[in-house]
C-alpha cells in the first residue's frame, strides 16, 4: 500500500501504482454522457490518466484546468481525468470552467478502477475515494510513467509527466 497524507496526516491506498513497463489494466469507466469507456477505446494514443479525489475540491479542479492547457499542444495523445464524481457533478464542471482538452470519466459505479490501479483510499475521511496520481500510458498499451503524489492536497509534477511522453 501507498502512505500518503492527507492535510499532513497519514493514510494508505489499498496497493502501489502498476510499474513503468507493464502493460496497462483494461478499465471500463462513464463519460459525462453515461457512455461507456475502456482502455480500448484510446488504442493507439498516448494516454494520461490525471487521477484525483473529486473535482468539486480546489487542487483536483486545478489540476484539470492544467491539463486541459497543456493537452490542446500534445499530438496523438489524449488526457483522461478519473474521479469517483458523478458524471453530472463532472459535466457541471466542465461546462462552467469551459473545458474542452481533456475527457472526463467516472469511475462511481463500482471502483474497479481504483481497485485495479490500486489507488482507492483505504482509510480516512477520503476513504474509497482515488489518491492524486498520474499513470501515462504509451501507444502500446505499456506503463511509461506513474506518480504517486505523497500528499493530497499538493499538484502532481506536470512537467515530469510530460517530459515522459
Amino acid at each position: 500500500m501507498a502512505g500518503i497524507t492527507l492535510g499532513g496526516n497519514p493514510i494508505n491506498t489499498i496497493g502501489n501504482l502498476p510499474k513503468v513497463g507493464e502493460k496497462a489494466l483494461d478499465f471500463k469507466l462513464k463519460t459525462v454522457e453515461l457512455k461507456e469507456k475502456s482502455l480500448a477505446d484510446y488504442a493507439g494514443k498516448n494516454i494520461i490518466l490525471n487521477i484525483f479525489p473529486s473535482v468539486d475540491t480546489g487542487v483536483c479542479a486545478q489540476s484539470v484546468r492544467e491539463f486541459n492547457k497543456k493537452a490542446s499542444e500534445l499530438e496523438n495523445t489524449v488526457v483522461l481525468c478519473i474521479s469517483r464524481d458523478l458524471p453530472f457533478a463532472q459535466a457541471r464542471f466542465c461546462g462552467a470552467e469551459g473545458i474542452e482538452n481533456v475527457e472526463m470519466l467516472s469511475d462511481f459505479e463500482d471502483g474497479s478502477f481504483g481497485k485495479d490501479y490500486q489507488v482507492t483510499i483505504s482509510d480516512s475521511a477520503f476513504k474509497n475515494l482515488h489518491s492524486r496520481a498520474i499513470v501515462i500510458i504509451d501507444t502500446e498499451g505499456k506503463i511509461a510513467y506513474t506518480e504517486q503524489v505523497s500528499e493530497i492536497g499538493s499538484e502532481p509534477n506536470y512537467t515530469t509527466a510530460l517530459e515522459a511522453l
